[in-house]
Formats: C-alpha cells, sequence, structure tokens
C-alpha cells in the first residue's frame, strides 16, 4: 500500500461528481474516482492526472450491487490510503406514486441511502487510523421537507442529513470529520435543465454552478463545518421556510414541483 492519501468520490463521471474531481485535483490531491461503466470517467482522470500531475484510479461498477460494492471496496482499502471521501453518487426524479416503478424507487433506496451507508461503514475503521480524515456527505435542499410527487427522494436525504450529523457526533473527538452538503437545484444535465427551467423562476432561485457549489462544500468540509447550504439564496429560503407551519410548506413547494409532470 502506498502512503500516498486519497480522495474517494463516488458519481465522479458528470456533474457535481466530476467537479469534485476536478477541485481537488487543482488541490494536488491523488483521487479515487467510482463512476457507472460506460461514461466519461476515463477521459477524465487522464486529463486530471497529466493536467495536475496526480495520481487518479478509476473503478467503475453499480454501487447499488451490493456484492459489488463491498468486493470493490475492499480492495480499494487494501491498496490506498484514502484521507477524505465524498459521497456524491445519487438519483431522483419526478412522477406519481402510483406511476412510479418499483425498480425506479429501490434503486433511489439502494443508491441514495444504502451504498452511502456501507461505504461510510467500511471506510470509517481506515479513516479513524489518520490524524485529520474528512467524510463529505451530500444531501439536498430537499431534506428540509416532505414533497409530493418526489415523495422517495427528499427522504432519502433526510436519512442522509439524519445518519451524518449522528454520525458526526458519534465521531467527535476522533480526527474524522463530518460534514453534509445541502445543494439547491443544480443543472447537471438536459433532463434536470428542462425540470428545473418548467418550474420558471422558483425553480431556478438558489441556482448555482457545479463549480461554485464543489467549492463552498470542500472549503466547509475541511474546516469542519457541520451543515453547508451552498449560496445566499438557499440558505434565506431555509430560513424562511424553517417558519412556515409544514402543512402550508409542504403544499407550496409540491405545488411548484407538480407543474413538471404538466
Amino acid at each position: 500500500m502506498s502512503n500516498a492519501k486519497y480522495t474517494l468520490i463516488t458519481g465522479a463521471s458528470s456533474g457535481l461528481g466530476k467537479e469534485f474531481a476536478v477541485q481537488c485535483a487543482r488541490m494536488g490531491r491523488n483521487i479515487i474516482l467510482i463512476a457507472l461503466p460506460g461514461g466519461c470517467t476515463p477521459s477524465l482522470a487522464e486529463n486530471l492526472a497529466s493536467t495536475y500531475n496526480i495520481d487518479v484510479r478509476i473503478f467503475e461498477f453499480d454501487l447499488t450491487n451490493c456484492d459489488e460494492l463491498k468486493k470493490q471496496v475492499k480492495h480499494i482499502l487494501e491498496h490506498f490510503e484514502i484521507d477524505f471521501l465524498i459521497n456524491n453518487a445519487g438519483v431522483g426524479g419526478t412522477s406519481l406514486i402510483t406511476e412510479t416503478s418499483i425498480e425506479k424507487i429501490d434503486q433511489i433506496m439502494q443508491l441514495n441511502v444504502r451504498s452511502t451507508v456501507l461505504i461510510t461503514h467500511m471506510l470509517i475503521p481506515h479513516l479513524l487510523q489518520h490524524e485529520r480524515s474528512y467524510i463529505m456527505n451530500i444531501s439536498s435542499m430537499a431534506a428540509f421537507s416532505p414533497i409530493a410527487y418526489k415523495t422517495v427522494y427528499p427522504a432519502s436525504k433526510a436519512f442522509i442529513s439524519s445518519f451524518s450529523l449522528g454520525l458526526r457526533e458519534e465521531l467527535s473527538g476522533t480526527g474524522v470529520s463530518v460534514s453534509v452538503v445541502y445543494p439547491g437545484p443544480i443543472m447537471t444535465n438536459s433532463n434536470t435543465a428542462q425540470r428545473i427551467i418548467s418550474q420558471g423562476i422558483k425553480g431556478k432561485m438558489g441556482l448555482l454552478s457545479t463549480a461554485e457549489i464543489a467549492s463552498t462544500a470542500i472549503i466547509g468540509t475541511i474546516t469542519k463545518y457541520p451543515t453547508i447550504i451552498p449560496g445566499f439564496i438557499n440558505k434565506l429560503n431555509h430560513f424562511l421556510m424553517s417558519i412556515l407551519p409544514m402543512e402550508l410548506k409542504l403544499k407550496m413547494i409540491s405545488r411548484a414541483v407538480k407543474k413538471e409532470l404538466i
């Protein structure tokens, strides 16, 4: 095993995960990228390695495959020193619950919840060996309220929030710091962009670039902030929503989301 330290990033082939990889590489950090097969991960790794003179390793597999996840992470831990874990992989969607397939519901739960918990659990003993190490879990502004027509997604992100903050308290006094990030809307692909645009000005409120979100998240995690909400508008939105009655908040958010179905 090399003494060089690595940042492990899940969901690293595109969107926010890709930006995390770019910014960590710019900091001179070696990187392990976990992504689905068939994406642009190899070209991203080659570019980062040559541009920033770092070591970049790729592991392509489906995080919802529990056996494969455990096998691959075990292999990674046997060969690499990791002191920064970024649990970024996740999936969502908007649809009536009665029109959402069991397979889609299961995918959200397995990727957003189970894979995050399993990877974190497997890495904690390893991270504890370092004088300083970090866990960054990506939640969402959706974690702050139930949302009709999304139902499972905000619930999964609320789980990540609760899991992260509980874990942070449990690991207090050790060298491991846990942070949870709540991004607002992100135009990560054409489908997401179309969904945000369909919501009009409400959908665009708090919209930040992946570069802005990644920078805020990395700085906040390294400086050991427990909760990180990128962007002033998102912070303001969270505050305003926190003082509204749950029933009113739920109706307001769900009404905006329903427009995606029309």
